[in-house]
């Protein structure tokens, strides 16, 4: 069986990623989701508790102090959507299971649904992220297999690798193809940024390629290597250098600026797995959607482990969408 070229088990990486995160994710809220839904139609008694607190949060949330039947006194915090109607010392409807020894109270007001759409609406949104994310994937081999059918055309190729400094601690990693006509100037006439191959390490100035792309379009351009290696396009096709873009010849040790300062391993980095980065990302988001959610958006179990699955998934479909570098 053929293995998947580099560009191919990105792509299948990070559509893997998206589906399985986002599906956990969906599973995560749709359990409690429904287990909320249950335990709300269990709900039959009604009474009516104080407002004692108003204005909580972010989503300016009320708590509400109330008595079940056996005149057991609850001091419960609500989400709701009409925060003018209920301000502090005005009543609260409260429907409660008769049944349980320590009830959970939801608001008696059927149209006061916010912390059960806080469950149903993160799915949606996370439906809707993972198809754009996936659209992203299929739109390029799309845009790759349509180009690659038309004509070529003689041309030379040199590799470039771009730095972009996206904070003052990280870099952006990029790879661009600056073309220009076979036998003509040398000064470039067009530049495609493209997805990492392995053949790339092997070449040394300029190339003879073949450039396949529509005649005086600027879409996607694929370039034909002399081994018939093809290079999968990233964006349009530019007819200047882009901008903001630190550009240097492609070397098959690539540095970045911190090696100026710190010596790079190169046997580490040649042993370590070509997705360990995206894994790190992954496991960074783990941990930080964790805090936040547990801290800041919620403060539950359900809130911290939502946000852990939607941030490891981001980071992980984000990084394999960037076109990573091994």
């Amino acid at each position: 069986m053929r293995r998947p070229g580099p560009a191919l088990r990105v792509a299948l990486l990070g559509v893997t990623a998206t589906l399985t995160g986002f599906a956990l994710l969906a599973g995560w809220l749709g359990f409690h989701a429904y287990a909320y839904d249950k335990a709300r139609e269990r709900a039959t008694a009604r009474t009516t508790g104080v407002v004692v607190e108003d204005g909580i949060g972010q989503d300016e949330d009320i708590r509400v102090r109330w008595r079940d039947r056996t005149g057991r006194e609850h001091v419960q915090r609500f989400g709701i959507y009409d925060t003018d109607r209920y301000a502090k010392d005005r009543d609260f409807a409260v429907v409660y299971d008769p049944d349980e020894a320590n009830p959970r109270g939801f608001p008696g007001d059927p149209e006061e649904t916010s912390a059960e759409d806080d469950l149903l609406v993160p799915i949606l949104l996370a439906g809707i992220a993972a198809a754009v994310l996936c659209s992203v994937w299929a739109r390029r081999g799309v845009r790759f297999r349509r180009a690659a059918r038309r004509p070529g055309r003689p041309m030379t190729a040199t590799v470039h690798f771009g730095v972009r400094p996206v904070s003052a601690q990280a870099l952006s990693e990029t790879l661009w193809l600056a073309l220009t006509e076979a036998g003509g100037s040398d000064r470039p006439k067009a530049w495609q940024r493209i997805m990492w191959h392995p053949a790339l390490d092997d070449l040394r100035g300029p190339v003879e390629v073949s450039a396949h792309h529509r005649a005086g379009s600027r879409g996607a351009v694929v370039v034909r290597l002399p081994d018939g290696t093809r290079l999968v396009p990233l964006g349009r096709l530019r007819r200047r250098a882009p901008r903001r873009v630190f550009l240097d010849e492609y070397a098959a040790v690539r540095t970045t600026l911190k090696d100026s300062f710190t010596p790079v391993d190169t046997a580490a980095l040649s042993a370590r797995p070509w997705w360990w980065t995206g894994a790190q990302g992954a496991a960074g988001g783990l941990v930080m959607g964790g805090v936040a959610g547990a801290f800041l958006i919620g403060g539950t179990a359900v809130a911290a482990v939502g946000m852990a699955l939607c941030a490891a998934t981001l980071l992980a479909a984000l990084w394999a969408l960037s076109a990573p570098l091994p």
